[in-house]
């Protein structure tokens, strides 16, 4: 802070506390009142600065002076230690102090003269005091250095607060001020500037310091009011002598003052007195009058530097005069003392950063923008632009580090003190350099501007002005240039391992405080890995106390931001006006603990930014440009922004609030939020606030402009005012800052309401970010947000070229989140629908639960609780997401664009679920219901069939004879006949599936016209799908076209629609084999799912138009094929069941059980393990092979490949560069989808192979199904039951929710039971047992290919599913879509390819072509397609064509090195694979080798 009121600050002792406790006593107490001013225990301002200066190290003792200085308070020169009675020459202390002063001389040309106060060779007038004196020494100087309208206590007196308090260390103090003219003559005092001390106390007392001051003072004026012990202590000197009295006082003795100024040779001019009528405003101006004979006539002009000689001879200590500065000093004069020409030095001493940095950067930007490349190749003019690059990098290399960098590097290398101290020297003599050099300028400038004929020369004089700066920033940029460049050096290269310690010598700096560069002004570009580089260094510096908040200032040039930033922040910005803030700096501040919990971050990163609209750059054609790219950076860095805007100039504010508006409609387009206050300067007026009420509604509506300007230009035209871009109230966003002095420069101090001002607006922005929702970035994201946006800055459409690896792990973690979510969900409805199928299965049988008999009513109870059940889902999921939105880390607001998209997509998840979920209730329920009549006739003829057995049993014993089992055969062969011949088995009606499927058919193609129903008829259903579908082309222009496509080899629309329908048919053909494996009755709902299918992924499938000549051959191809499948399906299950078929399969079990009865055998243990084989096992087989496909999925979404979409696509590349394989890459690129199905069919084979997990999953399954069958078995043991079919009905109806027991094999049980129940139990528990070891040794046996193709839920078609998503390939090279969710609104995928390896090539050489779409889409060539009707269209607006597709440009020119480096490996074979010409592979591809290709893979998908 500046703080012009700080001397008025009163120490209280305890003792004052007590008597302003007491004062509330209202009695008369005279005493008390005479005595209770006891200034003992007040302390004196000059005591405090005394102290202050004493304890203080160099740096900070330069900072108060500066500061002192710049609120005209007067600074230590002279600094007395009580301790060791030796005072210091504070040199060191006022070397930064600069003033700017306007002599009379040049009050006509309007010139100034600028300079360092210590060596500025001014005269210096002191005052002293010699004994005891009347009249105040300090408050006169005061009124002296005071005009009439403005006085300034510049020397604390004892009028002022605590001034009368005895001084207890400060006696011996020496304080120097300056008057400075501003060149008016009505307003200066003096004409020409002057130093004036002021030495504290009496000078018999400070011998040194009275010497010092005569010395090196034009005058010395003497206070006193009796010379009578002096004379010989004024007589010692030969300084000119002023006698200073007060004829008022009555000590005064005028015999005295006759001899000391009779020996001192003084004349009345000497003499000032105070005389008895005079007053003291007479007083002063005569005294004035004095000190301007003075300076008129004195030759003696002295720097303070020059002083140090002076007090080394006197004993004096000076503050430089310690080792690491003097060091530091000689290590700063080594680089400086060469400099002669700043042009030609920095040619010398700094040629990285010139022409070749800003060549470099002009290339950069280039690679990016393509506003060169004409009708060239853009891969391989993006080659060549690299390969200039890596010429630029070597003529860097090829330079020696010059001896100023040496001595630079060597110099802040030292330790920590010595170090500051060489980078304030170093600063300080460029500073001065500079200003000298631009002092000439501007007299040149203002010289030549006077004739318009000279404009070459003016903007000679321009471009020196913009060059002829030199600072230590300039030192730091040729640091990170030598840096960059080493980096193109191979990894052992000597040279490039001598400089890797460069980025943490770096940090160092920036951890004390230093600021670094983060834009390069000049060349208008960030060294993108020297600063993330440093940045890396720093966070492993600080880890893990790494979060950081950034504070912004953005304005125009000159109007105080970093003045701003400095009082803020107590930071040190250069300020100077010499040298105005180029490019853009960044600087660390540690933040206290107690301010920690508030923000709840480590440290706050202040980044100060060169003005907007800034003269120099303004000639260039590309300041706006400039201007553009700065503040969209630094409003993205930044959580909060500081507009700097200055009252004086609307036009210019007009100007930076359209940049600024711009960047922050930049900001709200990739997920920032930002946050901004307005700061107005240079409003003094108290009622500001609501004077300025119109025109912060202005404001407002200037902001409303701007944003639909820049909105307009962004093409987002839905923003249409300002508060839609940002969160901005015009009462709060708003904050009234005074000018930064109070009065005329150079003698105007500082307004103390500038300083309050700026506090108030420091706290609310502490408030606004400690109040912030969201969690500070560290530093490494804080690096990848530069990066990205730095990398998005340099195209000419930021918001459709951001790519920020930090918005793509936000968005991954989203994804994986919902997946994980989603499966939960599907997971839980295929648990749920195995139990309805069961319950629906059991239905009308033993095993049946339900409450009611009627199949209809038990199947809406069904349905509805299943909508209850997905309903509870969804709300589940929605909820989920809405609180993962709510999360303050892991940047959830980068990616909330996209909380709709996944909001819908759980909405389409539902109604999937749900119409997958009643079809498959709706076909169970129907299929069970037809069952019920063919299992009732079933029932009847066993129950005869049973009557009949007894019967023949009854008549065998009668004969008392014993029979053999051949007899016995014999009996029951000729009963059986009998009765079978007699039994009437009603013939099963066979459903003709082809005429139902051609009715579903029809009314499906019913609401595409009277084309579709006329193309439908041409051909019976039952003649189509018999062989390969073959798309057709109509009309002869179509077919013209088709064949030159087919000679060319270019996919075009019949190709792609051929490609489109084997992939649907492939599908559908799968969905009928899955069907057809589960031997079910047919059911209406199969071809309805087969239909949808088909019209979903057309629907999907817009790119390619599809039309009515297509659809309906498609369909019927489809539906004849599944129709003649279901036929088969059906009249397979009607065989299965027919029910004399059944009963003759149970033949030898009725005979086997007649014979038994017969015998009187004992059934027990082979009635266990029928029931056991029979009715239990397959029930348990049955129920594991649909349990086990979610467990498959669930174990296999637990694998980083297959958890979200582009770790998918990241894991099969991988692999195939891994494996090298041509034949894999061509399957890959030209059969994606039946690539994708392998490759997740072998991972699950892998994967399952190696592990004991398909066994644990079986495993878990067969055990809890057991345990249930005992519990059930235990159950009906304890319910007493009258017979061994009561007690088997008891256990069937305790498992009729876990499995379906099949009724033919428990009818066929039941029959002839003779069993004992008790010995039942017993020997079905055994059994039980046997089947369970059973089952477990064949499912070790059975091979995972096996029990992969019997599961009811396909986990390779389901992972599939998930992993392909929306299905959609980028128009251009067919790259895969990785977008999340079911119903996301934008297509995008992370890696595209070179269009040759989607089969394109040149039509007139036949070679493959090069070109990458996500490079062709920010250049001026054009495609063409059928979405473009044959016309030619600009890449750069595809967006027009294909609205739902973001192909973003890549981030570097190694983003797809990964499809180079195939291109380049396999390019011979893939011309041959495609008979065409090999592509011109450029040379850069070339050298790409295995590691790098899987570098950049790893850096697209942001793998860690």
């Amino acid at each position: 802070m500046v703080n012009v009121t700080a001397r008025n600050v009163k120490c209280v002792s305890s003792c004052e506390s007590a008597c302003d406790g007491a004062s509330g006593k209202t009695e008369l107490d005279l005493d008390n009142l005479f005595n209770s001013e006891d200034s003992d225990d007040v302390l004196n301002p000059l005591d405090i600065i005394t102290a202050l200066f004493l304890c203080s190290d160099g740096f900070v003792q330069q900072e108060m002076a500066l500061k002192m200085s710049m609120c005209q308070f007067s600074v230590p020169l002279l600094l007395p230690d009580c301790d060791t009675k030796q005072c210091t020459l504070m040199l060191w202390a006022m070397r930064d102090i600069v003033k700017k002063h306007r002599p009379q001389s040049l009050s006509e040309s309007k010139g100034f003269i600028e300079d360092r106060i210590v060596v500025s060779e001014l005269p210096m007038i002191s005052f002293v005091r010699l004994g005891e004196c009347s009249l105040s020494k300090s408050e006169i100087l005061n009124k002296l250095l005071s005009n009439s309208q403005q006085y300034h206590d510049t020397f604390v007196h004892s009028n002022m607060e605590c001034g009368d308090s005895p001084r207890r260390i400060s006696n011996g103090l020496t304080e120097i001020s300056w008057y400075l003219p501003c060149g008016n003559k009505n307003m200066d005092i003096f004409s020409e500037p002057v130093a004036v001390a002021n030495l504290r106390g009496d000078i018999a007392s400070f011998e040194t310091q009275f010497s010092f001051l005569c010395q090196t003072s034009a005058a010395v004026f003497v206070f006193f009011d009796n010379l009578e012990s002096g004379c010989e202590l004024l007589t010692q000197h030969k300084a000119e002598i002023f006698l200073v009295g007060n004829h008022q006082s009555n000590h005064s003795s005028m015999a005295a003052l006759k001899k000391v100024a009779t020996e001192l040779g003084l004349t009345n001019n000497n003499i000032l007195l105070k005389a008895k009528h005079m007053n003291n405003a007479d007083f002063v101006k005569k005294l004035r009058i004095t000190v301007r004979d003075v300076l008129k006539s004195s030759k003696r002009k002295m720097g303070i530097e020059q002083m140090a000689e002076i007090a080394h001879e006197l004993g004096i200590w000076v503050d430089e005069d310690c080792q690491e500065c003097q060091t530091a000093r000689r290590n700063a004069d080594a680089i400086t003392a060469e400099i002669q020409d700043i042009l030609k030095y920095k040619d010398a001493q700094l040629p990285l950063q010139g022409q070749i940095w800003k060549e470099l950067s002009r290339l950069e930007k280039e690679e990016f923008r393509l506003r060169g490349v004409g009708s060239e190749n853009i891969e391989k003019y993006k080659s060549d632009l690299q390969i200039e690059k890596e010429k630029l990098r070597k003529e860097q290399n090829s330079h020696d580090m010059s001896n100023a960098m040496t001595c630079f590097i060597q110099a802040i290398s030292s330790p920590g003190t010595e170090r500051s101290y060489f980078l304030k020297w170093l600063r300080m003599k460029l500073d001065n350099l500079s200003r000298e050099k631009l002092s000439d300028l501007r007299e040149q400038y203002k010289e030549k501007s006077k004739n318009s004929e000279n404009k070459e020369e003016i903007k000679e004089i321009d471009r020196q002005l913009s060059n002829s700066s030199l600072g230590t920033e300039h030192f730091f940029r040729e640091m990170g240039q030598i840096y960059e460049a080493s980096l193109s050096l191979p990894e052992t290269d000597p040279s490039r391992q001598q400089l890797q310690h460069l980025p943490k010598l770096c940090a160092g700096l920036l951890l004390d405080g230093f600021p670094l560069e983060l834009v390069d002004g000049d060349a208008s570009n960030i060294p993108l890995r020297w600063v993330s580089d440093v940045l890396s260094q720093l966070n492993d510096l600080v880890s893990p106390k790494n979060k950081i908040l950034v504070v912004t200032v953005l304005g125009v040039q000159s109007t105080g931001k970093s003045t701003l930033l400095n009082t803020m922040f107590g930071v040190q910005f250069a300020v100077s006006s010499g040298r105005c803030t180029r490019g853009a700096f960044m600087l660390l501040i540690r933040v206290n603990d107690n301010v920690k919990n508030i923000l709840k971050c480590d440290y706050m990163m202040i980044i100060d930014t060169e003005g907007l609209k800034s003269p120099e750059l303004a000639q260039l054609d590309n300041s706006y440009e400039h201007d553009n790219e700065l503040a969209t950076l630094v409003v993205g860095l930044s959580d909060i922004t500081i507009i700097n805007i200055a009252m004086e100039n609307s036009t210019e504010m007009k100007d930076i609030l359209q940049i600024v508006v711009h960047a922050f409609l930049r900001m709200t387009e990739v997920g920032k939020k930002p946050k901004c206050q307005f700061v107005h300067q240079n409003v003094s007026d108290v009622s500001a606030h609501e004077k300025n009420l119109r025109d912060r509604k202005l404001l407002l509506q200037q902001l409303n402009e701007m944003t639909q300007a820049a909105a307009k230009m962004e093409k987002r035209e839905e923003n249409k005012s300002f508060t839609d871009v940002m969160e901005y109230s015009p009462d709060t966003g708003n904050w009234y800052v005074p000018g930064l002095w109070n009065g005329n420069p150079p003698m105007a101090p500082v307004n103390a309401g500038y300083s309050e001002a700026v506090y108030e607006l420091k706290k609310n922005i502490i408030q606004m970010l400690g109040s912030c929702e969201l969690s500070a970035n560290n530093i490494l994201e804080f690096t990848e947000w530069v990066k990205s946006l730095w990398n998005a800055v340099k195209h000419e459409n930021f918001i459709f070229s951001f790519r920020n690896s930090l918005v793509a792990d936000a968005y991954m973690r989203l994804c994986t989140e919902f997946n994980k979510w989603e499966w939960e969900f599907k997971k839980e409805m295929y648990k749920w629908v195995t139990e309805a199928d069961t319950k629906i299965s059991n239905f009308g049988t033993v095993a049946g639960k339900s409450e009611t008999s009627n199949m209809s009513d038990f199947l809406t109870h069904l349905k509805s609780e299943a909508s209850a059940e997905l309903s509870k889902w969804e709300t589940k999921i929605l909820e989920n997401l809405a609180e993962y939105f709510k999360q303050t880390d892991g940047h959830v607001y980068l990616v909330e664009g996209y909380k709709e998209d996944f909001a819908n997509s759980t909405k389409s998840l539902r109604r999937e679920m749900e119409n997958s979920v009643t079809n498959q209730l709706t076909a169970t329920a129907d299929i069970r219901q037809g069952m019920t009549e063919i299992d009732r006739i079933k029932e009847n003829h066993k129950k005869q069939l049973e009557g009949r057995v007894y019967a023949l049993i009854e008549e065998c014993r009668q004969k008392k004879v014993k029979m053999t089992d051949k007899e016995l055969d014999e009996k029951f062969d000729k009963m059986w006949n009998k009765a079978v011949n007699e039994q009437s088995f009603p013939k099963q009606k066979v459903t003709d599936v082809i005429a139902r499927v051609t009715s579903a058919l029809r009314t499906n193609l019913s609401h595409r016209g009277g084309g579709a129903s006329k193309l439908f008829s041409q051909k019976r259903l039952q003649d189509c799908g018999q062989g390969p579908f073959k798309c057709t082309v109509e009309g002869w222009y179509k077919q013209f076209k088709h064949k030159v496509s087919k000679f060319f080899n270019v996919e075009d629309h019949v190709m792609a629609l051929q490609k489109m329908a084997d992939s649907i048919i492939t599908d559908c053909t799968e969905f009928v084999a899955d069907k057809v494996k589960r031997k079910n009755n047919y059911h209406d709902t199969y071809i309805q799912e087969i239909l949808h299918m088909i019209d979903e992924r057309l629907q999907n499938n817009q790119n390619e138009k599809t039309e009515i000549e297509f659809e309906v051959p498609l369909k019927q191809h489809i539906c004849g094929f599944a129709a003649r499948q279901f036929q088969k399906m059906h009249e397979d299950f009607l065989h299965e069941n027919d029910p004399y078929r059944c009963l003759n399969q149970n033949k030898k079990n009725f005979c086997d059980d007649f014979k038994d009865v017969f015998h009187e055998r004992d059934q027990c243990q082979k009635k266990a393990k029928e029931f056991t084989e029979r009715c239990l096992r397959p029930a348990i087989e049955e129920f594991i092979k649909r349990s086990l496909g979610p467990d498959i999925i669930g174990e296999m979404k637990t694998k980083f490949e297959l958890s979200t979409r582009m770790f998918f696509q990241y894991s099969i590349l991988l692999e195939l560069l891994s494996k090298k394989d041509f034949k894999k890459y061509l399957s890959f690129i030209c059969s994606y989808e039946s690539y994708a199905k392998q490759w997740v069919h072998d991972h699950i084979v892998e994967h399952f192979s190696k592990q004991r997990t398909m066994f644990e999953f079986e495993d878990q399954h067969l055990q809890s199904r057991i345990n249930s069958i005992n519990i059930a078995i235990n159950k009906a043991k304890t319910e007493k039951s009258g017979d061994l079919k009561t007690f088997v009905e008891k256990v069937c109806q305790k498992l009729g929710d876990k499995l379906v027991i099949s009724q033919d094999a428990l009818g066929a049980f039941m029959i002839l039971n003779h069993a004992d129940q008790e010995q039942f139990a017993h020997w079905l528990t055994e059994c039980v047992k046997e089947m369970e070891q059973d089952l477990r040794k064949k499912f070790k046996e059975t091979s995972i290919q096996m029990k992969l193709k019997s599961l009811h839920v396909n986990p390779q078609r389901e992972l599939l599913s998930q992993m392909i998503g929306c299905g959609k390939q980028c128009p251009f090279c067919k790259a895969p879509c990785e977008a999340g969710g079911r119903e996301h609104t934008e297509h995008h995928t992370s890696l595209h390819r070179p269009e040759g390896l989607g089969r394109y090539r040149w039509v007139r050489t036949e070679k493959l072509v090069i070109d990458i779409c996500s490079s062709s889409v920010i250049s001026d060539i054009c495609f063409r397609s059928n979405e473009t009707k044959g016309k030619w269209h600009p890449y750069k607006r595809y967006t027009e064509i294909y609205p739902d597709w973001k192909i973003a440009p890549d981030t570097s020119l190694q983003a797809t090195d990964y499809w180079k480096y195939v291109l380049a490996k396999f390019n011979t074979e893939f011309a041959e694979a495609y008979d065409a010409k090999p592509a011109d592979i450029p040379s850069t591809w070339k050298i790409i080798t295995y590691k790098q290709a899987e570098e950049s893979l790893k850096k697209t998908f942001n793998i860690k």
